[in-house]
């Protein structure tokens, strides 16, 4: 019999303790890791929901493919893998599967005041 394996545990506290840290000391580090987050979750739900209506359709990721005329290998990453997808090709996707993609916004837009004319 082999020697049983065992995983340890990475152990994180150290990295935890200075994000906490930085997110309460550093405005400006917060704003930016609060942003990035919005930007992977909404990366994310964009190509959950590309890959829901791909199975909708059901079309497998190399037919999906085909329809779009791009690399398998290309659909196969941008469904199953962490990144930043080209927007041509989530358009193109979109399309392909007889969707839209919409930008909607979060809430109304600041009022934008002209600055007074100097004469």
């Amino acid at each position: 019999m082999g020697a049983m394996r065992t995983t340890k545990k990475l152990d994180t506290s150290r990295h935890d303790r200075r994000l906490a840290r930085r997110m309460t000391e550093e405005p400006e580090f917060k704003a930016e890791f609060e942003r990035q987050q919005r930007t992977i979750a909404a990366i994310d739900e964009i190509v959950n929901q590309l890959d829901a209506l791909r199975l909708a359709h059901a079309l497998s990721k190399a037919e999906l493919a085909r329809a779009i005329d791009k690399n398998p290998a290309s659909v196969r990453r941008l469904l199953t893998a962490r990144g930043n997808p080209e927007l041509g090709t989530v358009v193109a996707m979109a399309d392909a599967l007889d969707a839209d993609v919409l930008v909607v916004p979060r809430k109304k837009p600041p009022v934008r005041r002209r600055a007074a004319a100097t004469s």
